[in-house]
């Protein structure tokens, strides 16, 4: 039976959400645009197979075909990231640094991390995630003049506290990380490095960001962000650690891996091993720094004044306006993006001073500098309240229909 006969209020919202991202400027920067052979893997019968333990070895039987899923998204992952050891099993991001922190240290040790409010991730050391309440954390912060990492302060702090790991990647910093720099600090206090590239994995597969490998001892990352694909995290490690981080993410942490969402993990390492994927990454950072250009010509601060990479940090009291005001504001005209706290903010999360701005998502419908210019005068319309709402929502229409996505998408 059809899903519309079954469950009609299910099939409905999810009617309701393909025509959302089809009609809306998708600006948020941790999200993309899953190709159709990723969503057909992921919602393939593999969903129904228990598979606890690694390829060759598992508790279950009949997993001959999952074996072979998994494997080859093992040998894919290594091959985009150069990686010596590819666990793809954890289901999150937030699980993969779970279990690349229980890799290395035991309960009450310390994580040297960014701060949430300066581009960090609640699982870099937040007290409100389990990061920050297992181990000790202590969190190095942007430099207020540069709005950029002090790498002298993070190695002092390093070498003060004797942290045994030392963190680095970001949720929202715009500009490209010294994998070399973070390495000195690790080795500062004889800790282990481990690099979060959830936000630019795409653009490290693609060489349009430098490879944490082999600075890092453990890279996490999620791979539904610039790497387009399925919705899950990955621990990938020095050969000598593979143990450790098969061990702690099962047993330790999870049961059953998910083998329809490995299989659209393997599907989306294939994709980034493609001419078509570098290209997407060149003009996706292409993109990112002519909206930059326009929003900054146009008034609206930028966090360190620029991008390196996907996203954009914008402080939106420069216009007047507050980061969920912004959201709000441009959200009822059809572009969607995130409120966003800015280093040093003064106002609460729930209504920051900041809004986070990606260009992924529209990148895969195919849009260029061109457009990036028009969307950024939008931006700044809307958040000037220079023009109408209606004239900018139907120009938002209108660009959605230049640039269609599922074509080809049957439900």
């Amino acid at each position: 039976m059809k899903l519309d006969e079954i469950d009609p209020e299910v099939n409905k919202a999810i009617k309701n959400e393909i025509n959302r991202q089809k009609n809306q400027l998708e600006m948020i920067a941790s999200e993309n645009f899953a190709s159709e052979a990723v969503l057909k893997a992921q919602g393939c019968v593999m969903t129904n197979k228990y598979a606890e333990g690694l390829p060759g070895n598992r508790y279950y039987g009949g997993c001959e075909y999952v074996d072979i899923v998994e494997e080859l998204a093992i040998k894919r992952a290594k091959k985009v990231f150069n990686a010596e050891h590819v666990n793809v099993q954890p289901h999150s991001g937030s699980q993969a640094n779970m279990a690349a922190y229980f890799s290395v240290m035991d309960e009450g040790d310390t994580i040297l991390g960014p701060k949430l409010s300066h581009g960090g991730h609640l699982s870099h050391g937040s007290p409100y995630s389990f990061s920050g309440q297992l181990f000790n954390t202590i969190q190095y912060e942007i430099d207020p003049e540069t709005e950029r990492w002090n790498h002298d302060q993070i190695i002092e702090l390093a070498e003060e506290n004797k942290p045994d790991v030392v963190l680095t990647g970001y949720s929202a910093y715009p500009r490209e990380i010294d994998f070399s720099a973070f390495k000195e600090a690790a080795d500062a206090a004889g800790a282990y490095l481990i690099a979060d590239i959830a936000h630019i994995a795409g653009l490290v597969a693609a060489g349009e960001h430098e490879n944490p490998f082999p600075e890092a001892d453990i890279v996490t990352t999620t791979t539904h962000k610039t790497l387009r694909g399925a919705r899950g995290g990955v621990i990938m490690s020095k050969k000598e650690l593979a143990e450790d981080v098969d061990f702690s993410v099962f047993p330790w942490m999870q049961g059953g891996p998910l083998m329809h969402v490995i299989a659209g993990k393997a599907v989306t390492f294939k994709e980034a091993l493609t001419q078509s994927f570098e290209e997407y990454q060149k003009q996706i950072v292409r993109n990112a720094k002519a909206l930059a250009s326009v929003l900054k010509e146009n008034g609206l601060k930028l966090m360190s004044g620029g991008t390196d990479n996907h996203l954009i940090l914008a402080d939106v009291t420069s216009v007047g306006r507050t980061g969920k005001e912004a959201e709000d504001l441009l959200h009822d005209v059809g572009i969607t993006l995130n409120k966003n706290m800015i280093p040093f903010d003064d106002r609460k999360a729930e209504d920051p001073s900041g809004i986070r701005i990606g260009t992924p998502a529209l990148t895969t419908r195919g849009m260029k500098e061109e457009e990036m210019q028009e969307i950024g005068e939008m931006i700044i319309s809307v958040l000037k309240g220079k023009e109408s709402k209606n004239k900018v929502s139907e120009r938002v229409e209108e660009l959605c229909e230049e640039f269609p996505l599922y074509e080809d998408l049957e439900w």
